[in-house]
């Protein structure tokens, strides 16, 4: 049993299967220890193939192993749970996918997805491996970014430093030892000084973007409207025309409409008839 005070490895009673604390382990014939219901269901799913395998060794058995308690390992589990010498257990793992940065510490072919990247150590860091820089003084000053592959664009390909000044003379990023060589003299700022003010302009010119595209938007509206009023206008103009030209119709078929009308000839004759029908006509 292990002495008082000794805080013992985690990761020697956790499950390779599910990553958590073993309940009620088991140890196959290869020596590894499982969750009993964690082999059983491995296992389940190569009924068909009659072979049976190490998740963690690929040892394989034939036929399938029978499963034995270990209660050594069991006991040891359960004290030290009872003795806090255990610690909680680990969190479950992230592994690195398509398009993940990796951790550039963890062994195996599979490696966690990094959180963080150190500028100084020029390496990234997953969760477990990332503590160091949190834990010790002299890691506590590197600076640390968002997890990027592109870390090597951050250095200087001249000094190999990390690009921390901006020259305004050349209009590029440098480091602290250009400064002192082929930049000597130029013009330069922080280059996160420079990147805020990069923001900002940026901003600005967002916003006047934005605002062009509303006045853009407000000219189009008020001309869809004027296009909208002149069509109705047409419109009413139109009925106004015809309205116009069928009174007029209407005045000069009157007279002509009932020839039977004995004083239609008396309206047509005489010398003001004809002074008449001009004045009808001139009326349209």
């Amino acid at each position: 049993m292990a002495q008082k005070g000794v805080l013992l490895d985690q990761g020697q009673f956790c499950c390779s299967v599910c990553l958590d604390l073993l309940k009620e382990p088991v140890t196959i014939p290869c020596g590894h220890n499982y969750c009993r219901s964690c082999i059983e269901g491995c296992w389940d799913q190569d009924v068909l193939k009659g072979v049976y395998s190490c998740p963690q060794c690929r040892e394989t058995f034939i036929p399938r192993p029978n499963l034995r308690k270990n209660n050594m390992l069991a006991d040891m589990v359960e004290e030290l749970k009872k003795t806090r010498l255990l610690a909680a257990p680990p969190p479950a793992r992230c592994y690195a996918g398509p398009g993940d940065v990796a951790c550039d510490f963890c062994t195996g072919t599979r490696k966690q997805k990094a959180l963080m990247s150190c500028l100084v150590c020029l390496a990234s860091y997953c969760e477990t491996h990332l503590q160091s820089h949190y834990a010790f003084p002299a890691l506590k000053k590197h600076k640390l970014v968002k997890a990027t592959a592109q870390l090597q664009e951050k250095i200087c390909s001249h000094h190999d430093k990390l690009l921390e000044v901006y020259c305004c003379t050349d209009q590029q990023c440098i480091c602290m030892l250009c400064t002192m060589d082929e930049h000597k003299g130029h013009d330069t700022v922080s280059a996160a000084a420079e990147r805020n003010e990069k923001q900002r302009q940026l901003g600005m010119s967002q916003q006047k973007v934005q605002q062009r595209f509303q006045e853009r938007e407000k000219e189009l509206k008020e001309l869809k409207q004027a296009v909208e009023s002149l069509k109705v206008s047409i419109v009413d103009q139109r009925r106004h025309t015809i309205s116009l030209l069928s009174s007029s119709q209407r005045e000069v078929e009157g007279p002509l409409s009932n020839p039977t009308d004995p004083t239609v000839g008396n309206r047509l004759s005489g010398p003001l008839s004809e002074n008449r029908l001009l004045n009808v006509t001139d009326g349209i």
